[in-house]
């Protein structure tokens, strides 16, 4: 068998149940490369190998004493979890040294759902503080790169979970994505990573997200181990402000993802909303070569037009943005603890009225309606996912506050369009620069589309397979 980290996700939980490899085997291994590779990579925050390993012996039991058609879907597989998310009875800092300490008493519901599944969480994956930034790079902790160059940025705020993913410290994680927090990173890293429609996974148990832009997600390798990972996590809880409508009884994104999808009408843009974004050379030849491969495929590729109105949605958004950056409780004897960037965006925040932050939110879900409709024509959209290639550690943070946001902006200018919109939007790592940087492109679904957007997807995996490429840490 070959190094168990070189198996994807949905291998190692075959392996388990037919017993080439037990659970102990497959946690030890990933923990040593963790341990081995972590602070190079700026992965990890917290590592719970006590945990780990105990959860790992609790599997192999349940192996050898059930029949295998009974096991928990991804029994035993390793996987990891976001510092942004609560897990019971271990740190969970949201990036801050001001909740350095901080335990949570209760999990997400994800956290739950991945556990349930059979999945063992290795740790708690590096992010920026609060999430709120395109890059990961947290007071006193190594930043988050990518593992294709160590020198540049694995992107944010899911930056800690793709270096992970794309070192192969863990074959999948989970993640979270209120603006491209999950498409980004797979960019930098190489990897696939689905935003799912909203109320497609719970936010709960306890606030969520009341502008409804963030959501839940799985990162990967492969687009089987995403989906896979996502019919894990998208557990129908009735009690969400929104649900996405489940597949019919029986169905599985996992299924879903190896049928052939049909010939379908796809638009096409690499027009920015947002203004003074220009778009580099190999991410516009990756989104070219991409939409030529969709044709070759069968498919109906057509030009079109981004469909938002940055003079409506933009200053809309930071607006929402600016707020939510206010809603981690900080003593006030903290406040100078917090990042210059966070200090800035929270001070935005704080100055938007109540009756202005209900107007924005009235505008974004306005602009996402509008948008939906004039792409109603189009069964999938195929975007740029960033503007430029991954930025070198410390290109956001070396100039003010104003200017890193703008920044970020034109950094990634295509993702938080479809949050606004609620559409399930996937990164496919769909092409490589000549050294060796990893270039994603975006493919958006219709509203609650996750299957047939996952079937589109597999059908480019195998047209043009990636797994096979490896990092220089690998």
């Amino acid at each position: 068998m070959a190094d168990l980290h070189e198996l994807t996700a949905l291998e190692q939980a075959a392996a388990v149940r037919r017993r080439e490899v037990s659970s102990s085997e497959l946690v030890e291994h990933h923990l040593q490369r963790i341990q081995d590779k972590s602070d190079q990579l700026g992965a990890f925050v917290t590592v719970t190998a006590d945990r780990a390993i105990d959860a790992a012996r609790a599997a192999d039991a349940l192996v050898t004493r059930s029949d295998p058609a009974a096991l928990p879907p991804l029994l035993g597989v390793p996987t990891a979890i976001k510092d942004l998310t609560a897990t019971a009875g271990v740190r969970t800092t949201f990036g801050s040294t001001i909740y350095a300490q901080y335990v949570p008493r209760i999990d997400d519901d994800v956290v739950g759902f991945l556990a349930a599944a059979g999945m063992i969480s290795l740790g708690k994956t590096s992010i920026p503080e609060f999430g709120l930034t395109c890059y990961t790079e947290p007071a006193q902790l190594p930043p988050a790169v990518t593992p294709w160059d160590t020198t540049r940025s694995a992107g944010g705020s899911s930056g800690g979970a793709a270096a992970a993913v794309a070192a192969g410290l863990v074959p999948f994680a989970q993640a979270s994505d209120g603006g491209g927090s999950i498409r980004g990173p797979a960019a930098a890293c190489g990897l696939v990573g689905l935003k799912p429609s909203r109320g497609r996974i719970s936010r709960g148990p306890v606030a969520g997200d009341v502008t409804l832009l963030s959501v839940q997600g799985p990162l990967g390798r492969t687009v089987e181990d995403v989906a896979a990972l996502l019919d894990a996590m998208a557990v129908p809880c009735p009690a969400e402000p929104v649900i996405a409508p489940p597949l019919p009884p029986g169905q599985s994104f996992l299924e879903r993802c190896r049928v052939e999808p049909g010939r379908l009408r796809i638009g096409r843009y690499a027009d920015s909303p947002l203004p003074g974004v220009e778009l580099v050379p190999e991410c516009r030849r990756a989104w070219e070569d991409t939409a030529i491969l969709l044709a070759d495929l069968g498919h109906e590729v057509v030009d079109t037009r981004t469909p938002f109105n940055q003079e409506i949605l933009l200053p809309s958004f930071e607006k929402l943005w600016a707020v939510g950056a206010t809603l981690m409780p900080v003593p006030e004897r903290a406040q100078g603890a917090l990042l210059p960037f966070t200090q800035w965006l929270r001070a935005q925040g704080t100055v938007v009225s109540g009756p202005e932050l209900l107007q924005a939110m009235g505008q974004v879900q306005s602009a996402g309606r509008a948008a939906i409709k004039a792409h109603a024509e189009f069964d999938a959209v195929v975007t740029p996912i960033l503007a430029q290639l991954p930025r070198p550690i410390g290109w956001f943070t070396s100039v003010s506050p104003p200017e890193n946001f703008e920044r970020q902006k034109r950094f990634i200018p295509y993702a938080a369009l479809y949050n606004v919109t609620g559409q399930p939007a996937i990164c496919l790592p769909m092409h490589w620069t000549d050294d060796g940087l990893p270039v994603g492109v975006q493919l958006v679904g219709r509203p609650a589309g996750e299957a047939a957007l996952l079937a589109l997807a597999g059908q480019l995996e195998r047209a043009r397979p990636w797994v096979h490429r490896r990092p220089p840490t690998w």
